[in-house]
């Protein structure tokens, strides 16, 4: 089956994640993590990217940056992963892929989703049971997100600028409801832009921006699934 061409907007937040090969764990210590770190935020300065959020799990990462054009994010991240497979092989004897091909991606395209995203991301240890809430998980974004530390890499978005980190950490009482944990999942794994808006669509000519219908399509016919 071929590939989707990725939905990228300069200017415009991406949710990136990039799993282990296999599910295979891509980092097997807290010394891996930091690295990973270090050359990300290399990565972000050379590439001009603004990383709003991450979390590092086990077998895989969530990022969501804002690139400054189309090319920047798959710069950003075939260095950032090439240089990291080649630590993490050197460390560990191995050869071979550590990433399961390409990195997974959806464009951010409404700013009612933004903050939802943001959530998501910074949950996902407590969904895993890694942690019993996301202030208490070291390897994300949150402490800083929510004001109760600092991380040099992260730039805020004015999103959550507008929020501010008190009424941001008051998020986190409650969960991120089904539907939206169900959008976000769905845009990812199939490269379509969440929360599309009617402003998006001159940007992205020729390209899907929702799932299709089933079945087989009519000749000489484009539709737009909104």
């Amino acid at each position: 089956m071929p590939r989707h061409a990725r939905v990228v907007v300069p200017q415009m937040p991406l949710h990136i994640v990039q799993r282990g090969n296999n599910r295979m764990d891509c980092f097997a210590d807290d010394g891996d993590r930091l690295v990973y770190l270090r050359l990300l935020g290399d990565g972000l300065s050379r590439f001009g990217c603004a990383l709003h959020a991450y979390c590092l799990m086990t077998n895989h990462v969530h990022l969501l940056v804002t690139p400054p054009s189309v090319e920047a994010a798959a710069g950003l991240m075939h260095v950032v992963s090439q240089r990291y497979a080649q630590y993490f092989n050197r460390k560990n004897g191995r050869t071979g892929t550590l990433w399961e091909g390409r990195f997974r991606s959806s464009l951010i395209a409404s700013p009612s989703y933004l903050i939802a995203c943001y959530r998501y991301i910074e949950c996902n240890p407590v969904r895993a049971g890694l942690a019993p809430h996301p202030v208490a998980y070291r390897w994300s974004s949150h402490r800083a997100n929510a004001g109760v530390a600092s991380d040099p890499i992260l730039a805020p978005h004015e999103e959550w600028a507008a929020l501010g980190a008190r009424a941001y950490r008051q998020l986190f009482a409650t969960e991120l409801d089904s539907d939206a944990l169900q959008r976000i999942r769905e845009s990812l794994n199939g490269g379509f832009p969440l929360g599309f808006e009617e402003k998006v669509m001159p940007l992205l000519p020729g390209l899907r921006v929702a799932p299709g219908r089933p079945g087989r399509p009519r000749r000489k016919i484009r539709t737009w699934v909104m």
